[in-house]
């Protein structure tokens, strides 16, 4: 198995350009250390926003940039990306390094950041199918341990505390999703989903709390250790906000109920039998992480979790239907949307 993130990753041919000459000349004076010549390809995979490996004869660096051309406002914003890797740092929550930030859209045609280039191991599988069955508990107390850390951070203490709306998230994310699944009429209408979509509302639990969420925390988000059950960086935080911990929690924990060809997930499996904690004894480890008695409304967060993921889904299913995504991935994740609902709505009958 390859110990180097990017043959996980994937990197060739550039297929969003940029003008290398630029890069090199903003590296020199911007990034410590830098010496070139430089050498620049692009990682593979459905990152929204490109990313390139820049190697050079003493180092390789990452490199996140904003598509260029006309986009929505707000969207694919690395600078905010880089905000969060930055304030992170200092912190136990593992981030890679940024090296350098250009806000200056006119260097290379649109906003990016350098950061350091973590070599380790990435796992698309959430069984840890290439670990020994003896060892793999402890890649997923590695998960349990960072998602813990980060969701005991202040958001205020580390510069954060305006990252994100504070407050009511399930009342304005249920309110969000919900009104973009009633209103795509092409996508239609789904009985599950409507069911949820009905429900949820009224079941939200007392009780209010804001931290940092990642928003997409799963094991294929994640650099290990070459060799060891530890994590050296948590990636892609193009999701994150400030939001309910238990929310960014139970997203992670979909993983016990996802079957694995939608999301990475041992949905259908005995995760005892494949070397791993059972479902109980993860959100164990995390309340004990964490210091809570309990997350006795659990499976409310689960069906919040699906239908957050299905109204998505439906989402791409729109746009599939309209012609606006017709990638073999799109296609896929349509079609597995009222899977998704069905999920959703089984974790609400769990609720009673």
């Amino acid at each position: 198995m390859a110990s180097d993130a990017s043959a996980n990753l994937g990197a060739g041919a550039i297929r969003t350009e940029l003008d290398q000459a630029a890069l090199a000349a903003w590296l020199e004076v911007n990034v410590a250390g830098y010496q070139g010549p430089l050498s620049v390809d692009q990682f593979n995979g459905g990152q929204s926003n490109p990313t390139y490996r820049l190697t050079t004869p003493g180092g390789r660096y990452v490199l996140r940039r904003k598509p260029p051309g006309d986009i929505l406002k707000g969207a694919h914003d690395v600078l905010r990306e880089a905000r969060v890797l930055t304030a992170l740092g200092p912190t136990d929550v593992p981030v890679p390094q940024v090296l350098g930030v250009c806000s200056d859209p006119s260097v290379l045609g649109s906003e990016f950041f350098v950061m350091e280039m973590v070599d380790g191991r990435i796992f698309w599988d959430a069984s840890f199918p290439e670990i020994p069955l003896a060892d793999r508990a402890g890649y997923f107390d590695a998960m349990n341990t960072v998602i813990a850390a980060m969701h005991s951070l202040d958001p205020e203490a580390i510069g954060l505390g305006d990252y994100g709306r504070a407050g009511n998230y399930f009342e304005r994310q249920i309110g969000r999703w919900s009104k973009q699944y009633l209103g795509d009429e092409l996508a239609g209408r789904d009985p599950d989903m409507d069911a949820v979509v009905e429900w949820l509302p009224a079941a939200i639990p007392a009780g209010d709390e804001t931290r940092l969420v990642h928003g997409d925390f799963r094991c294929d988000n994640m650099i290990f250790h070459p060799t060891k059950p530890r994590i050296l960086a948590v990636l892609d935080w193009e999701l994150s906000t400030l939001g309910h911990p238990l929310a960014d929690f139970a997203y992670h924990a979909m993983m016990y109920h996802m079957p694995p060809d939608i999301v990475a997930g041992i949905g259908g499996a005995d995760p005892v039998a494949l070397g791993l904690p059972s479902e109980a004894d993860y959100i164990a480890a995390y309340c004990r992480k964490r210091g809570l008695a309990g997350i006795p409304d659990w499976n409310f967060y689960m069906a919040f979790s699906f239908f957050r993921l299905a109204a998505i889904f439906h989402g791409i299913k729109g746009r599939v239907l309209r012609g606006n995504a017709s990638s073999a991935t799109a296609q896929e994740r349509a079609k597995a949307f009222p899977r998704l609902a069905r999920l959703a709505r089984e974790a609400m009958e769990r609720c009673g």
